[in-house]
């Protein structure tokens, strides 16, 4: 894989990440879950050929820059996950305390 080609794929994985950031913000979780699953596949394919690929200086400063945005996009989605999980958390501990109460005292 030449320089172009690395660069590329880098190009589309960090396009992929900032369309999962773009879910995560307004709460389209399945969305989500299938952007994840693109990315997956997209980084198990980039492996293999990343690794045999030695790239020019300018290539190598844009594959940095490209990675650096990557990784900043994985935070904040998971941010974003991590604070709809401790709220979707609460909401499941207040159903199961109000079936509690149901349950003990009925409907009165």
């Amino acid at each position: 894989m030449g320089d172009t080609q690395a660069i590329m794929n880098y190009e589309s994985l960090s396009a992929l990440t900032g369309r999962m950031r773009d879910a995560a913000a307004h709460g389209e979780w399945d969305a989500l879950v299938g952007l994840e699953r693109q990315c997956g596949r997209h980084v198990a394919a980039m492996k293999l050929a990343d690794a045999a690929t030695a790239l020019d200086e300018p290539a190598r400063q844009r594959k940095i820059q490209l990675i650096k945005k990557i990784l900043a996009d994985d935070a904040d989605i998971r941010n974003r996950t991590e604070a709809w999980m401790a709220q979707l958390q609460r909401i499941m501990q207040s159903n199961r305390h109000e079936q509690r109460l149901q349950q003990t005292y009925g409907g009165v």
